[in-house]
């Protein structure tokens, strides 16, 4: 897929995009969905996906709930893309959580594995299924997405499983980048800081620093993530984006610790 005027076009490509009933994910879709790309809407809560849908075009947008953790549900999911589009061009994986906060003996292991399920297995279940379609649908190839976050550079204090698992996530990607080149599926990540959504309100009211302070930090419209993936899906498979960076101008990153 190469770049077009800019315009809607009467199909870009078919997208799936996780975490889609809400903040960045929803702002993703719809930026797709209004540049001419079917989306396959994948998140928990089919009311939060018909929203997201709505100033869709008539059968632009497939609603599909689905727990990304679940490794039949995200099997069946894609499966039903498919069936509906023909083909899969584009992965974004947007869908995570921030989980516990608090030192290492604070974190029932549970809630660890909760998070490391959503935000690392969920992220590999998806593009593992992905990969494999990419790989043998005609034309082959395809893009894969993966929301890396600011926490994938460096942590911020008491979250180590989010920093952990987002960590993880940069490794999945550099790993798909590889295998996937001989088979034209191009891997890349967005790692983000700051985007105003639910999961960053409480920063924006105060966030916990290095140095033991609470202090507010700046945030930015997620329109901004929603533009630069467009312009990440509509490069051409030969050109790759390994890693792209966006954050609140003033927020504490450069420097953090």
């Amino acid at each position: 897929m190469s770049a077009g005027s800019g315009g809607p076009r009467p199909d870009a490509g078919v997208a799936v995009v996780t975490g889609a009933g809400s903040g960045l994910g929803r702002a993703i879709a719809r930026r797709l969905l209004e540049h001419g790309y079917r989306v396959a809407l994948l998140g928990r809560r089919a009311d939060a996906l018909a929203e997201t849908a709505e100033p869709a075009a008539p059968g632009a947008a497939l609603q599909l709930p689905t727990d990304v953790t679940d490794e039949a549900a995200v099997a069946r999911a894609f499966e039903a893309v498919v069936e509906a589009f023909g083909r899969i061009d584009l992965l974004v994986n947007n869908a995570g959580t921030f989980g516990p906060a608090g030192e290492a003996d604070e974190i029932a292991v549970q809630a660890w594995r909760d998070v490391i399920d959503v935000n690392l297995t969920g992220t590999f279940l998806c593009c593992r299924e992905a990969f494999r379609m990419m790989r043998d649908q005609v034309p082959q190839g395809g893009r894969i997405i993966n929301n890396g976050s600011i926490s994938a550079h460096v942590p911020r204090p008491g979250q180590i499983a989010y920093a952990t698992s987002k960590h993880a996530v940069t490794g999945l990607t550099k790993s798909l980048a590889l295998d996937g080149r001989r088979h034209h599926i191009v891997c890349g990540q967005i790692d983000i800081g700051n985007a105003t959504t639910d999961m960053t309100a409480g920063i924006a009211q105060g966030g916990r620093q290095a140095d033991g302070s609470v202090r507010p930090e700046p945030t930015f419209d997620p329109s901004h993530v929603a533009d630069l993936v467009l312009s990440m899906a509509q490069l051409p498979l030969d050109v790759s984006v390994p890693a792209l960076t966006i954050l609140a101008t003033d927020m504490p990153y450069l420097g953090r610790g």
